[in-house]
């Protein structure tokens, strides 16, 4: 049995913040101390936190066809990859206030791909980099029709240019730790439904 962590966040004193930069994403400085294993608090420390927030992420699947559906765009912190700076990825978005996650997936699905499934599965949610950033992104799996899939799809506004790709979910598997996917909400997605391929397709055909 993995028991919860010993400590929680009563055990975590808030010195003070202090805001360093504020634009589209936001940095803090944030001055702590915390309870230790041995016991008593530790020293104050100083940790700069990338506020990053809420996200959810989509992979889309149709299990009548056995298709996988993907999003190519371009990605800033991709620039020095070997492969380039353009990611096959999920469909993804940020939380806005007052949203729900499946409310975010629904509605990024649409943006990004144009593409309304019949149901979404969830699969989990996780802390991207919790050692500098706050990002929790909830996974989501969208069962739907891909039979006519693709385009080029995003806001214009934002500076979005999104290709949407089809693939067969046995071309995805084969290359899966390959490198052609190299981002965590892709490959958590991924392995997710390679170990829920079968199940999905028998719930398909069963209705």
């Amino acid at each position: 049995m993995i028991e919860k962590p010993q400590f929680t966040r009563a055990d975590v004193e808030i010195i003070r913040r202090e805001e360093m930069y504020k634009r589209f994403f936001r940095v803090e400085k944030v001055f702590l101390r915390h309870k230790l294993f041995d016991g008593g608090w530790g020293q104050e420390i100083g940790r700069e936190l990338f506020v990053r927030g809420e996200a959810v992420a989509v992979v889309l699947y149709d299990p009548v066809r056995d298709l996988i559906g993907m999003v190519e765009q371009f990605r800033v912190g991709a620039l020095d990859e070997p492969s380039g700076p353009w990611c096959y990825e999920v469909v993804a978005g940020m939380l806005e206030p007052g949203e729900s996650p499946e409310e975010v997936a629904r509605r990024e699905l649409m943006e990004e791909a144009n593409v309304e499934p019949y149901a979404l599965e969830y699969i989990c949610n996780y802390l991207s980099s919790p050692g500098g950033c706050n990002e929790k992104l909830h996974l989501y799996c969208g069962l739907c029709d891909l039979q006519h899939a693709g385009g080029v799809y995003g806001l214009p506004e934002e500076g979005e240019d999104i290709r949407v790709h089809v693939f067969s979910a046995e071309d995805v598997f084969a290359v899966l730790l390959d490198g052609a996917f190299n981002n965590a909400a892709a490959l958590i997605c991924l392995q997710w439904l390679q170990l829920n391929r079968s199940r999905l397709q028998n719930q398909a055909a069963c209705e």
